[in-house]
C-alpha cells in the first residue's frame, strides 16, 4: 500500500488531540434503513458535533499544528458554512485570531454563529469562490495563514478521526458512506481505516448535479467541472482538492452520485423516520441507500456529516421531498364555469381523503370554451398510490385531469 504523510499513528495522536474538543459523536442504529437494505445500518451522527458538523476535527488539527509566529499572524478561511463555524471556534479554543470571508448571501444564521465563535466576519462576493479569493489576497497582504477547507493533509488527518471512531464504535462495519464535496472527510476516512481494516469498502456519495470525482477518478486527475449546482451546499465542490484526490484514488472503493429527489428524500426520511436534522450534504450516504437499497455490503456505516440546514432551505427541500416521495400532487382540472362546480369537485376528493392545501382558477387559457374554467389544485396525499387513487376517482367522474 502507498506511503502517506499521515499515518495511523498519526490519527491517533490527532484524536488525543481532539479530547475534550470535538465529541465522539454518538453512532445510532436504523431499523428502517437496515429493512431497506436487508443489513444492519449504522448512523455516525457528525450533525451532533460541535459547530454542526465533522469540520472542526480537521480546523482544530490545522490550527494547532502553526508555529508561535504562525498563530501570532492570525488565520483566515472562506466559507458559506461549515468550514466558517470550525474555523472560527477552533481558532477561539485556541486564542488565534480567525478572519472568515463569507458570501454576501451567506444564510444568516450561519454568519451569526460563526460571528459567535469568535471570528471577525467580512460578507464578499456573490459566491464562496468569490469569497475565496478574496480570503487569499487577505493572506497575501496580512501573513495570515490561510485554512484551506479541505486540501491539506492536517485538515485530512483531522477528519480521519472520525473513521477512527467507526471502527471503534462499530468492528464489525463492512460499507463506510460518505458525502464528498472537496474530497477531505471521505480521504481522511479511507487514510485511517484502510491500513487496519482493508476490507471495509469506503464509497463517497456527491450530487449528481455537482459531481466532480467520477470524470475525475475516470481521467486519473482532478478534473474542474463547468457548471454545477445542487441543494447540498456542504458538497458542492466544482473540483476535486489535490491531497485528498490523491487518497481516494488509491484508497477508496469509488464515488457514487444521486439525485436532487433523493437528497430531497432523504432529509425528509431523516426527520420523520431518524428524528435526527441534517443537512442535505449530511444525508447524501441516506439518498444512496434510497436509490441503491441493494448496493452496499452491510453492516454498513453512513456518516451524516453535519447538520447546519438554513431554516428557508429546509422548508423548500421538505416541500420537495414530499414531493418526491407522493405526498403532494399538484393537478389541474377542468370545470364548467357556474356556480357549484367547485364544490362538487371538493366533495370527489373528500370522498377519496385529499387534502386541499391551494386552489386557484384559471380562465385566460386561449384552450378553454366561453363556459369553461380550469383549477390548479395542490393536494397533500398519503403517498403514491393514494395520488393514483385521486386521479382514477377524478377521472371517474368525468373530470378532465392534467397533471
Amino acid at each position: 500500500m502507498q506511503s502517506w504523510p499521515i499515518t495511523t499513528d498519526d490519527v491517533r495522536g490527532a484524536h488525543k488531540m481532539l479530547a475534550g474538543v470535538a465529541r465522539v459523536t454518538p453512532m445510532e442504529s436504523s431499523r428502517h434503513l437496515s429493512g431497506l437494505i436487508g443489513s444492519p445500518v449504522h448512523l455516525k451522527c457528525e450533525n451532533l458535533q460541535r459547530t454542526g458538523s465533522f469540520k472542526l476535527r480537521g480546523a482544530y488539527v490545522r490550527i494547532a499544528g502553526l508555529s508561535p509566529v504562525q498563530r501570532a499572524a492570525g488565520v483566515v478561511a472562506a466559507s458559506a458554512g461549515n468550514h466558517a463555524q470550525g474555523v472560527a471556534l477552533a481558532a477561539s479554543l485556541l486564542g488565534v485570531h480567525s478572519t472568515v470571508f463569507m458570501p454576501l448571501a451567506a444564510p444568516l444564521p450561519k454568519v451569526a454563529a460563526t460571528r459567535e465563535y469568535g471570528a471577525e466576519v467580512r460578507l464578499h462576493g456573490a459566491t464562496v469562490d468569490e469569497a475565496l479569493q478574496a480570503a487569499q489576497r487577505y493572506s497575501e497582504a496580512t501573513g495570515a495563514v490561510f485554512i484551506h477547507p479541505f486540501d491539506h493533509w492536517d485538515i485530512v488527518t483531522g477528519q480521519a478521526t472520525v473513521g477512527l471512531e467507526i471502527l471503534e464504535q462499530c468492528p464489525e462495519v463492512r460499507t463506510i458512506l460518505a458525502g464528498v464535496g472537496g474530497g477531505g472527510l471521505i480521504a481522511g476516512i479511507a487514510a485511517a481505516v484502510k491500513p487496519l481494516r482493508p476490507d471495509v469498502q469506503v464509497i463517497g456519495v456527491q450530487a449528481a448535479a455537482a459531481a466532480a470525482y467520477p470524470p475525475s477518478l475516470a481521467a486519473g486527475r482532478p478534473v474542474s467541472l463547468d457548471h454545477f449546482s445542487t441543494m447540498a451546499d456542504g458538497i458542492m465542490v466544482g473540483r476535486p482538492g489535490d491531497i485528498p484526490f490523491e487518497v481516494v484514488n488509491t484508497l477508496a472503493d469509488g464515488v457514487r452520485t444521486v439525485s436532487e429527489d433523493a437528497l430531497s428524500r432523504a432529509l425528509l426520511l431523516s426527520l420523520e423516520r431518524l428524528k435526527l436534522v441534517v443537512e442535505p450534504a449530511g444525508a447524501s450516504p441516506i439518498a444512496a441507500m434510497l436509490e441503491q437499497p441493494d448496493g452496499f455490503r452491510g453492516p454498513v456505516v453512513a456518516v451524516l456529516s453535519g447538520g447546519n440546514i438554513d431554516p428557508q432551505l429546509m422548508q423548500r427541500v421538505l416541500r420537495h421531498g414530499l414531493a418526491a416521495a407522493g405526498r403532494y400532487l399538484s393537478l389541474r382540472v377542468r370545470l364548467a364555469d357556474k356556480p357549484g362546480s367547485l364544490a362538487d369537485l371538493l366533495a370527489v376528493l373528500t370522498q377519496v381523503d385529499a387534502n386541499v392545501l391551494d386552489v386557484a382558477h384559471v380562465r385566460t387559457d386561449p384552450r378553454l370554451g366561453l363556459t369553461e374554467v380550469e383549477v390548479d389544485l395542490h393536494l397533500e396525499t398519503k403517498g403514491p398510490d393514494h395520488c393514483t387513487q385521486v386521479m382514477s376517482e377524478l377521472r371517474a367522474a368525468g373530470y378532465v385531469v392534467a397533471q
